[in-house]
């Protein structure tokens, strides 16, 4: 059986935190959502990535607001505070650890579209505590000498919200960083082709869950790591 429940704590706020299944916690990934907020795609990704041997921790970045439009979406986001937000994602990221299999471990970060660029922000900013980073067409251009993980990149080809130099550009600067980096660019898709809605596409989601599975149990079950 699968240990999930919400979860609340004065430095994470409210989250959704699910166990592997047999209630045994293992190692941590910290999942951050789009600007659809923590609905229950999100939720039920949470679940499956536990079901690969995982304690998963969501933060709720959006405080129960879940925007069904992309208009919707755009407004929540350039209303939200930024220095919060981060810090909720900062606060997540250490409680996770302290709920983890092993509390002196690194943890991974899963991001989605903004939640990428966040992913991004805070393997840059806790080093050696994250050891991998997936980000879902999300984009970030900050100083990333600091970061301990590698970083796994899925990428659409037609994005309106990150362009090929977007892309490129991410890249570089992690790579000026000394991490290692795997950028994939899926032929076809859109902006949230990972996620429920219009443009998924259910062969490349299909694809990219493959790739992060291997990418996050190759640094974290394993302990492997590609330099």
């Amino acid at each position: 059986m699968v240990n999930e429940s919400p979860f609340t704590n004065q430095r994470a706020g409210e989250a959704f935190l699910v166990d592997p299944p047999g209630g045994q916690s293992g190692p941590g990934i910290l999942v951050l959502h789009s600007w659809w907020g923590l609905n229950d795609w999100v939720r039920s990704f949470c679940r499956r990535l536990a079901a690969e041997g995982y304690t998963v921790l969501a933060p709720d970045l959006f405080d129960g607001v879940q925007p069904a439009t992309e208009a919707e979406g755009e407004a929540v986001l350039k209303g939200a505070d930024a220095d919060q937000m981060s810090g909720l994602v900062m606060s997540s990221a250490h409680t996770l650890r302290a709920v983890s299999k092993d509390t002196s471990k690194p943890i991974g970060v899963v991001g989605f579209s903004m939640g990428a660029s966040l992913a991004m922000w805070i393997a840059a900013r806790l080093g050696g505590a994250i050891d991998a980073t997936v980000a879902f067409y999300g984009a970030q251009s900050i100083d990333f000498d600091e970061a301990g993980a590698d970083f796994l990149g899925h990428f659409a080809e037609h994005d309106e919200f990150v362009t090929d130099e977007d892309r490129v550009v991410t890249e570089s600067f992690i790579r000026l960083g000394g991490a290692h980096t795997e950028f994939h660019v899926y032929p076809g898709t859109r902006h949230w082709f990972f996620e429920d809605g219009p443009y998924h596409d259910g062969s490349a989601a299909e694809l990219a869950w493959s790739r992060s599975v291997d990418f996050l149990a190759q640094r974290l079950l394993s302990n492997g790591s590609v330099g």
